[in-house]
């Protein structure tokens, strides 16, 4: 059977099990032939030397598009100081092995590769999030506002701090896979080692057995508590944007750090205004002897009136625009902006009361000089049937 076949299968398997599989990788500093205190010089100038002499347009070897990137992976982690101490200390993580059907890379264990000891996954992990919804008015997201937000936590149990185990008693190391909460199997194939694992039956992964439990939260540790947190809203705020609340989220588990409350913010419409961006938009109206003679006309604004100069001749559709009423432009990173505009359309309202004096006043107008309308179509007239 081929390799991928060889995975799939793997996968397939151990997946009905608990299991995970990673093929092993091969050191990196044996890839690009370079003992382990190598300066950062070196290895670039071994990278260099490897990338020209593998680089498949040079080189048609059948392995060697495979070996360039295999010199390309090991020089982006030993070139980087942060990456390389982390390699150094723990060898291949998991994103290394990359993706395999039947499993989650998250759910590997402690393992030995290459004599070198993999991050403990049953040590100190950061709580998982809470995300929350909120739903706030358009002034509100115009002017900013706070919400109130109840969560619910696990906290650890204060009648066995944590433990689980009945007060007095404390959980005992599991004797059939000596407290690494898993089992395993490596073997060697024509594809290198395969690490088959699986959760311990006898403890579930845990590691430890609790033979008296709490009688308050039962063995698990934790009990849920409710609490609120207020979460400050900014100004500009866009509908359906995630706030990060950093640290208020689950506790985290064996001492690590909590997790963070999401809070998805949703605005409703308004009933007037709409928004585009940072920009508002609205509508309003004008009579016909305002929109013909000109007027000083009063506009809402989300804060407060102001007065609009429509000059004569107005026709429906023009839109004029109030710098500097719009939105506060809000970045990811927190920085707030210059505000948007306002841009308002107006449109002519043709009246269908009139008094008898209206009337009179309409007619008097119909018959002076021709309008402009007149005029164009007078214009494409003669455009198209000729001046006959």
């Amino acid at each position: 059977m081929h390799s991928r076949g060889l995975d799939a299968e793997y996968s397939k398997y151990g997946h009905r099990r608990g299991w995970s599989f990673v093929m092993a990788k091969r050191d990196y500093y044996d890839v690009l032939g370079i003992s382990r205190d190598a300066d950062a010089e070196l290895i670039k100038k071994t990278y260099r030397k490897l990338a020209r002499e593998l680089h498949p347009d040079v080189n048609k070897a059948p392995d060697a598009e495979a070996r360039f990137k295999e010199v390309k992976e090991a020089y982006d982690v030993l070139s980087n100081a942060e990456k390389r101490t982390q390699y150094d200390q723990f060898g291949h993580t998991d994103t290394d092995y990359g993706d395999f059907d039947g499993g989650s890379v998250n759910d590997l264990f402690d393992m030995f590769f290459n004599g070198r000891k993999r991050n403990n996954p049953r040590g100190a992990q950061q709580g998982e999030n809470i995300e929350q919804r909120v739903v706030i008015d358009f002034k509100e997201a115009y002017t900013g506002t706070q919400r109130d937000v109840e969560v619910t936590r696990d906290v650890p149990c204060d009648t066995c701090a944590g433990t689980g185990a009945k007060p007095g008693t404390k959980p005992e190391k599991c004797s059939s896979c000596h407290g690494t909460g898993q089992t395993e199997n490596v073997q060697s194939t024509p594809f290198g080692r395969v690490a088959m694992r699986m959760k311990c039956m006898q403890c579930n992964g845990a590691g430890t057995i609790i033979k008296q439990r709490c009688n308050v939260c039962w063995g698990k540790g934790t009990t849920e508590k409710k609490s609120t947190v207020r979460v400050q809203i900014p100004a500009g705020i866009a509908s359906d944007m995630m706030l990060r609340v950093a640290g208020e989220g689950m506790h985290g588990v064996r001492g690590g750090p909590p997790g963070d409350l999401l809070v998805a913010v949703h605005i409703t419409p308004h009933e007037f205004f709409e928004r585009e961006d940072h920009h508002i938009h609205c509508k309003v109206p004008l009579t016909f002897s305002q929109a013909a003679l000109g007027d000083e006309i009063e506009v809402p604004t989300l804060e407060g009136r102001v007065a609009l100069t429509i000059p004569p001749g107005t026709q429906t559709d023009a839109v004029f625009r109030l710098k500097g009423k719009g939105f506060p432009q809000l970045y990811r990173n927190g920085r707030v902006g210059a505000r948007g505009d306002l841009h308002v359309k107006v449109f002519v309202v043709t009246p269908t009361k009139l008094t008898q004096k209206q009337k009179e006043s309409m007619r008097v107008f119909a018959g002076e000089p021709p309008s402009e309308p007149t005029r164009f179509f007078e214009r494409m007239k003669r455009a198209f049937m000729g001046d006959g």
